[in-house]
């Protein structure tokens, strides 16, 4: 089954061009570390997922839809992937305007989103037309901008009114702690708590933590937002490239939206999923170290445990708290103890089958209400992922997002209490009392997780 990717804002298109480049380098990996009918049944699902085919020229063509306020990033991302000779995009399935939103999510939600929906409607329309099965929606968006959080959280609502029946799955990109835009915290909320009425899940990347990764893992000195943004891609690369979801599956997931949903989003007040890799290192080290299943298991298990976003720095001190009775149930808990929903682990590469996951269905990582064998899923392939001989994708529905939201919802709340900037959202459409809802919407939903 195929899955329509839109691509929203500067971001957004950013990192949707890093996306389909490295999942077309890894679909004609030459190193795969697998057998040829594997690896050809690999490339085949992978193919119908993400591309068509040009039938005179053979070129792949992305499975796309490009939206931007301005044409510059938009420009400059077709010609990218023209230039690289291996895949496009189509031309036709583009658009942008000539004046961007200032960073205003509310000039985008209210005034472009309405005035272009019908444009940007039908270009999606083709793209699904064009899909002999279609698995869903997936959105690729930033929440600190205009056009991205604005717009995109308003074209995710049309995307629900006109495919109610299809899966949604946002992308959205969390903005650096230290600022990128003043008004980005009022932007965040606006976009989090109307994405959540629309979407079946968002998969969340924070700009700080993969900030962190560039620097000490991929020891990158000039980090560019390039950098970040293949950081990004690789980790939705290990997702959505195909994997077998059970034991002796005689075939790939054709569906990987709605696999992934009924892995991982078990009720609706739960929504936010975070993702974890391992390894992740610069190919110069790469070449010089060795890995087995039991140290990438045992560190990302701990990494889930400990809510570590990367390899290093893991806190090894915290552990799985034992049944707790009414005496020592502990105030801070959630604090150090990362209590999870649901969690799906994907392994790629070499002797897959030798690696052992029974630490991940522990019963003491789960919430009491729902049953461990349910809340954790395993999909597995021998074939290898972007030059990593093995590596594991961790994608959780747990506590691990709970700080930043507290955080962001905290530091608008503090913008909003002495009304400041306000008026330039209502300006263009949206009152005090959709301010104070989406504060409503996102304290429930802290409130939710803080008591898994």
């Amino acid at each position: 089954m195929s899955i329509v990717t839109v691509q929203l804002g500067q971001c957004g298109n950013q990192i949707g061009y890093e996306l389909f480049d490295v999942i077309y380098s890894d679909l004609h990996n030459k190193t795969g570390i697998c057998s040829k009918r594997e690896n050809d049944n690999y490339q085949a699902v992978c193919k119908e997922r993400f591309f068509s085919e040009e039938e005179e020229s053979g070129d792949y063509v992305t499975r796309s839809v490009l939206v931007d306020m301005e044409p510059k990033v938009i420009s400059q991302t077709l010609s990218m992937a023209a230039r690289s000779g291996k895949w496009k995009y189509d031309h036709k399935s583009q658009f942008s305007q000539k004046q961007g939103s200032g960073n205003n999510w509310a000039n985008g939600y209210c005034v472009h989103g309405p005035k272009h929906k019908d444009l940007v409607m039908d270009l999606v329309r083709k793209q699904v037309e064009k899909c002999d099965r279609l698995a869903g929606f997936f959105t690729i968006m930033s929440m600190a901008g205009g056009t991205g959080s604005g717009m995109g959280t308003y074209v995710t609502r049309c995307l629900r009114d006109t495919y109610p029946n299809s899966f949604l799955l946002n992308q959205v990109i969390w903005p650096y702690g230290t600022g990128e835009v003043i008004v980005q915290n009022y932007n965040s909320i606006l976009t989090l708590s109307r994405l959540y009425q629309s979407s079946d899940a968002l998969l969340v990347h924070e700009n700080d933590v993969i900030h962190k990764i560039c620097s000490q893992l991929m020891n990158i000195k000039q980090i560019s937002f390039r950098d970040v943004n293949k950081i990004i891609a690789h980790q939705l690369g290990s997702v959505f490239q195909p994997a077998y979801t059970s034991e002796g599956a005689s075939h790939y997931s054709r569906n990987p939206l709605g696999e992934l949903m009924e892995c991982l989003v078990p009720h609706p007040e739960f929504k936010m999923l975070g993702l974890r890799n391992i390894p992740q290192m610069s190919e110069h080290s790469m070449a010089y170290s060795t890995f087995t299943w039991q140290g990438l298991t045992k560190h990302l298990r701990q990494m889930l445990i400990a809510n570590a976003k990367m390899e290093e720095g893991i806190n090894w001190q915290v552990r799985p708290p034992s049944q707790p009775t009414a005496e020592n149930v502990s105030p801070k808990k959630e604090l150090l103890f990362n209590t999870s929903l649901a969690n799906l682990i994907i392994l790629r590469g070499q002797d897959v089958q030798r690696a052992s996951l029974e630490g991940f269905q522990d019963p003491s990582l789960y919430t009491s209400w729902l049953p461990s064998d349910d809340a954790c899923n395993i999909w597995k392939t021998p074939r290898s992922f972007n030059k990593y001989e093995k590596s594991a994708a961790l994608v959780s529905n747990s506590q691990c997002l709970l700080k930043p939201l507290d955080t962001i919802v905290s530091k608008a709340w503090n913008m909003f209490s002495s009304k400041a900037y306000v008026h330039q959202y209502t300006k263009f459409g949206i009152e005090e009392e959709e301010f104070l809802e989406s504060f409503t919407t996102l304290e429930q939903v802290i409130a939710s997780y803080s008591n898994l």
